[in-house]
């Protein structure tokens, strides 16, 4: 390959991943032609892209990226796996294919500059996602508040009912005397 294609890929991989913080490296080259399209397609369909890579040049175009100790993980064929709406994601949905298809290796991630092993991303991949933890921050935060309404809100309800309960006991009476 000549050197100005070289930089010109490498141009491209900067561009492309520039704005990135996480990325997860997979080796997808032991699938079929078949495996491979349906690997992809199902990705896709979560916004999640798989770009296959020359390690030198992907290593050379991340360099000064917060994606630059990729090169750790790049050995051998690679593909960056990006997208979705967090790494968190990203690590559910390739976790999940690996158990379809055992010929997929996930090599590691780079999450917010900070290096993965193929056993970090199985761990980030049981974690919360953003939306999940969002929703259990607010019940979290609800929750006081919630238990401090219903413990205002209990004695007129006991006493609510108490009304009731004898509202209900002299009809009773009253329409047995009627009779």
């Amino acid at each position: 390959m000549s050197k100005p294609v070289k930089d010109m890929i490498t141009r491209e991989l900067q561009s492309h991943f520039a704005d990135l913080d996480s990325v997860v490296v997979v080796n997808p080259i032991a699938l079929t032609a078949t495996e491979n399209n349906q690997l992809r397609r199902a990705l896709k369909a979560k916004n999640i892209t798989m770009e296959l890579v020359k390690n030198s040049l992907a290593s050379r175009a991340l360099a000064d990226t917060a994606l630059a100790k990729v090169g750790e993980l790049l050995h051998g064929p690679s593909a960056l796996v990006i997208g979705g709406d967090s790494p968190v994601e990203v690590a559910r949905e390739l976790s999940a294919w690996t158990r379809k298809l055992t010929k997929l290796e996930i090599r590691g991630a780079v999450v917010e500059g900070q290096v993965m092993d193929a056993r970090g991303v199985d761990v980030l991949s049981k974690l919360p996602n953003r939306v999940e933890l969002q929703g259990q921050l607010v019940t979290l935060f609800n929750s006081p508040g919630a238990r401090l309404a219903s413990c205002i809100a209990a004695p007129g309800a006991r006493i609510a009912g108490c009304i009731k309960a004898l509202v209900e006991k002299l009809e009773k009476t009253g329409s047995a005397e009627a009779a």
